[in-house]
């Protein structure tokens, strides 16, 4: 098992290192050009050059991509051009918000798609199992942007349950202020939950449709075994294995949903602020918001493939 966490590992880095070199080559192809943001037209040349110096952005690309890896090995993320201040220190004032929504939202849908699916799978050609069906279809088709605007309309103006922005409302403490938090999530988790919830229960039927015709469950069956026992420990548990592959993947569509998400919500989470980031050209904070969400989606894969191997012997063998 150690043997297969060390290659994982190694993999994972290199996943990683790749992560990082285009990101830095991806931002530096963007159009446009971050000293618009940070020059004034009144600068004098001189300034300007110091300016540029300053930030690193007068050194050849070569140069600038070398100096960031050695300063991303000290876990230096760079400076704002913007709000100059570290970047790692913006990071860290954003992450835990989204993080909040992320372990909210994925819980909530493991919790309610997987047993959704594997109780649709078992049923499969039933009434339950078309409806489902029908409702799953429909809602992986569904567009992050319209989804939120739609339950902001519905539930913040029309019928004004929850607030319509930001993450908290200045001025509470205490009891009220995390109760005003959790009024605050409802929406953004609502959101993220019902965009991942249809995927987990497609692939979670998937899994069980096919698992129930081996040989292994028609001997259960034919031992006698009470049938829930068959489906939720010997059906399910296999199930699972490609279950929560997918749920490492699917981490990473979260991702991009949440930008979105938190933009629509103005929730102050990593998404909005990479949104800013794009818009004001900063990006060492591009940069870093990047590198921490990769990193995330890289441990949560590697994650889920140490729980299969766990699940299924089988795996640290190959």
């Amino acid at each position: 098992m150690l043997r297969y966490i060390r290659k994982r590992l190694f993999k994972g880095f290199i996943t990683f290192f790749i992560s990082v070199s285009l990101t830095f080559l991806i931002l530096r192809l963007m159009p446009g050009d971050p000293t618009t943001m940070l020059i004034d037209p009144r600068m004098t040349e001189e300034a300007r050059l110091r300016l540029l110096q300053d930030f690193g952005l007068d050194k050849p690309l070569t140069v600038q991509y070398f100096l960031y890896l050695k300063h991303l090995v000290h876990g230096d993320l760079g400076m704002s051009f913007i709000y100059k201040q570290p970047v790692s220190k913006i990071i860290m004032s954003r992450l835990p918000w989204t993080l909040i929504l992320m372990i909210a939202s994925q819980i909530i849908t493991m919790f309610i798609g997987i047993p959704l699916g594997i109780y649709s799978g078992y049923k499969k050609g039933s009434i339950f199992d078309q409806i489902v069906n029908a409702i799953t279809i429909l809602g992986v088709s569904i567009f992050v942007p319209w989804l939120s605007i739609s339950l902001l309309y519905l539930f913040g103006y029309k019928i004004p349950i929850f607030p319509i922005g930001g993450a908290f409302t200045p001025g509470l403490g205490g009891k009220e202020l995390y109760v005003d938090i959790i009024k605050h999530m409802v929406l953004p988790v609502l959101t993220l939950t019902l965009i991942n919830l249809a995927n987990y229960v497609l692939y979670s039927r998937a899994s069980i449709v096919d698992i129930m015709s081996e040989d292994y469950i028609r001997t259960a069956r034919s031992k006698g075994m009470k049938e829930r026992r068959t489906i939720w420990k010997h059906a399910a548990r296999n199930a699972m294995i490609p279950t929560v592959t997918v749920a490492g993947m699917l981490f990473g569509s979260m991702v991009g949903g949440a930008v979105l998400t938190e933009t629509v919500y103005a929730y102050p989470g990593v998404g909005r602020m990479i949104y800013d980031a794009v818009g004001q050209q900063d990006f060492p904070v591009l940069q870093g918001a990047f590198i921490v969400l990769a990193f995330s989606v890289i441990m949560m894969n590697i994650i889920a493939d140490i729980v299969c191997a766990y699940l299924d012997p089988r795996i640290k063998l190959e």
